[in-house]
């Protein structure tokens, strides 16, 4: 995997840092410096926060980009609250793929925190993770200086860290900068631990902040009087006109609105004579309800007069003023010509230098869970394959046929007494449609009793014996799989691995040129699918099998999308300790290098030499694999269940498995105290399996 595409997720770190205009205008540059970019907002801002939710529509009307339409907040807030945040991560992980077809990169934006809005940074910090983004922090830098933007970011960094973790940071984008505020920003921010690129110091330019007439008119539900270019101007500031003309004249600037009541002719004549000398005012705004005298209204419809807009108001002076102060100043939706001005002046400050060098780079790849588990997801649904269930009446398993159907991950064959399955579905208040397969055992085992005996002559096996022993449906379901009726496996809910497993051994054997079966756990790590061989089926592998364990769950990691590191654990890195133990370890890599001389492995490593960089560098420095694997093979069973089982429980990480892997065909066990997202899970995990055993059979050769 020599590229992957990079995502940059922009968060604000102030409430006023402009994060629309900076995110679009982070598109805009990277576009003009030849970058095949997308754009996505996963989750819009609530609905009584204003225009934030409009990212979208400007990206398709002004940057002409295929964006995939946000969440409402409101469905997201929900889901959460439900205690739904991994299913909605893989949503999230659907959108940003969709928005990032045929892209190098793609600028994510997230949510705006504020006051009440806390579960905004929740979101924005779980999405980062989901997505393996890197953070760029979005930031105002009005009223701060470079110690209190550092200072703003190293606080908000906290709130990102998962297990002392923080994401990658790309650099700081900071916007609305006043000149002479504070002197100018240095190219890097010092932040703790280091120092961060400034990649974009946005000056702040009122102009852009400039509404159009007719927004006011429209907001405030002003009359009126004569529209004159009322559709072409825009306000850039407001004259109250309380005093003389003296007070008044010097104010009277291109893009001012005057508010002044009807009677006060002079500053209406004024502000007319000023307009006829060529400063374009935005229009008069009369207030208390008066009108101009007839006299004034001619003198105003001269020549040079007749485009100056004047509107009218009941409400006195001091209210109306109130009230032109609280108008938000957020891009109306069709309001694209401002909306390009802001973003070609974000891009004109925006410096991509150091996010280039990020975009394709070969680096460590991780495979966040959500990703991991939606793009399983969707492979499992390219894949079509029916999968039986031996457990059919057991509820979670029920309720995962149901899933699986509704998702078109598998085609569920489920083993049991069909009028006890749907008494146990309707009682779930589980809709189990027709496609979804109910086989009773009790009227197909005599056919498998045959077929049984032949696989089994070897060892003696009885027609009697082989009826008796296919009572067990796990067995019954495993003489399925190896008549080719099934595709895969599921079981385990209620049965122990030892049950799950025998029937597969005895009776699907091993695929051709494999001389160990072996497993691997899938271990949802917070930022990242770790791989752990051989957790339950090898008690006390010998260094020829432990080398094909190792290679074998390289070759699942990779088929699984992740990136296969493989670290050979010990409790010694290097061979320092010495001991049979070790000794074994060294022989295995070096028998596993030799059947894969390309596959980065290394060992022996303690657990946290192998997964903690730090760690790592000190004690095996100059490995590929130290601080980095994404594999670990364990040295003996004992040594493998017991890490899983205490990371499982200890960081309360979901693992899915064990995966078998050698068989000819796909056998998976469960956790008896598996969930029914587990059970799904592991019926795509059987699926994406028995899709590549069966274009391994069809290879040439």
């Amino acid at each position: 995997m020599a590229g992957h595409r990079q995502i940059f997720f922009l968060a604000a770190f102030t409430p006023d840092s402009g994060l629309t205009s900076m995110a679009l205008g982070l598109v805009q540059a990277l576009r003009r410096d030849r970058v095949a970019v997308g754009f996505v907002k996963p989750i819009m801002q609530p609905d009584d926060r204003g225009s934030a939710d409009l990212d979208a529509d400007f990206a398709r009307s002004l940057l002409a980009l295929n964006v995939p339409d946000p969440m409402s907040f409101a469905v997201a807030e929900a889901r959460v609250r439900a205690g739904g945040l991994d299913g909605l991560l893989e949503d999230l992980v659907a959108v940003v793929e969709i928005a990032g077809v045929g892209c190098d990169a793609v600028v994510v934006e997230g949510l705006i925190p504020d006051v009440g809005l806390q579960i905004a940074t929740r979101l924005n910090a779980a999405m980062v993770r989901a997505f393996a983004a890197t953070l760029i922090p979005v930031l105002s830098g009005e009223r701060r200086d470079p110690a209190a933007l550092a200072a703003i970011v190293d606080l908000a960094m906290h709130q990102f860290a998962e297990s002392e973790e923080a994401p990658p940071l790309a650099g700081v984008l900071i916007n609305r900068l006043h000149p002479g505020d504070h002197p100018a920003l240095p190219a890097m921010l010092p932040v703790a631990g280091g120092a961060m690129p400034v990649l974009g110091d946005v000056p702040f330019d009122p102009r852009l902040g400039a509404l159009r007439l007719r927004d006011v008119q429209e907001t405030l539900g002003l009359r009126v009087e004569r529209a004159g270019a009322l559709e072409h101007t825009r306000v850039h500031n407001v004259l109250i006109a309380g005093s003389g003309v003296e007070g008044v004249i010097d104010r009277l600037d291109p893009g001012a609105l005057v508010v002044v009541a009807g009677e006060r002719s002079d500053i209406v004549l004024t502000s007319g004579l000023v307009y006829l000398q060529g400063t374009p005012l935005a229009g008069l705004l009369l207030t208390c309800g008066s009108r101009l005298t007839p006299q004034v209204a001619k003198l105003l419809g001269g020549p040079g007069l007749i485009e100056l807009p004047i509107l009218t108001t009941d409400q006195d002076t001091y209210t109306t003023a109130a009230r032109l102060g609280d108008l938000s100043h957020d891009v109306r939706a069709d309001d694209t010509e401002r909306m390009d001005q802001v973003l070609t002046h974000a891009a004109e400050h925006i410096d991509t230098t150091a996010l280039l060098t990020l975009i394709g780079r070969a680096e460590r790849i991780r495979m966040p869970p959500p990703a991991f588990r939606y793009r399983m997801v969707q492979a499992a649904r390219a894949a079509n394959k029916r999968i039986v269930l031996p457990e059919g009446d057991e509820p979670r398993t029920v309720q995962a046929a149901a899933v699986c159907h509704l998702k078109g991950i598998a085609r569920c064959v489920l083993l049991g007494e069909p009028g006890r399955v749907r008494h146990i579905a309707e009682a779930l208040g589980v809709v189990l449609s027709d496609a979804v397969e109910i086989i009773d055992p009790a009227s197909v085992r005599g056919r498998y009793v045959e077929p049984m005996t032949l696989l089994r002559r070897a060892k003696g096996l009885t027609a009697s014996q082989a009826e008796h022993q296919l009572e067990d449906n796990v067995l019954l379901g495993t003489m399925m799989l190896a008549l080719d009726e099934v595709d895969g496996l599921v079981s385990g809910a209620v049965h122990t691995t030892a049950n799950t497993i025998r029937p597969a051994l005895q009776l699907i054997r091993a695929a051709p040129g494999v001389t160990t079966v072996s497993s691997v756990f899938f271990m949802l790590m917070p930022n990242e699918v770790l791989i752990y061989g051989d957790c339950a089926v090898n008690p006390d592998p010998t260094a020829e099998e432990l080398a094909d364990i190792a290679v074998q769950s390289a070759d699942s990691a990779l088929a699984f999308g992740v990136e296969p590191r493989v670290a050979m654990i010990s409790y010694s890195t290097g061979t320092s300790s010495g001991g049979a133990g070790v000794d074994k370890v060294v022989r295995a890599l070096a028998l596993a290098r030799a059947k894969r001389p390309h596959l980065l492995i290394d060992g022996p490593l303690q657990y946290d030499a192998a997964s903690v960089e730090s760690v790592g560098r000190r004690k095996a420095p100059g490995s590929l694999v130290a601080g980095r694997a994404t594999v670990f093979v364990f040295p003996d069973l004992n040594t493998g269940n017991t890490t899983y089982k205490a990371v499982q429980r200890s960081a309360h990480v979901v693992s899915l498995g064990p995966m078998l892997q050698g068989l000819r065909k796909p056998v998976n066990d469960l956790s008896r105290g598996a969930s029914v997202d587990d059970i799904v899970y592991t019926i795509a995990l059987t699926v994406i399996q028995a899709s590549q055993t069966e274009a391994a059979s069809t290879r040439p050769g």
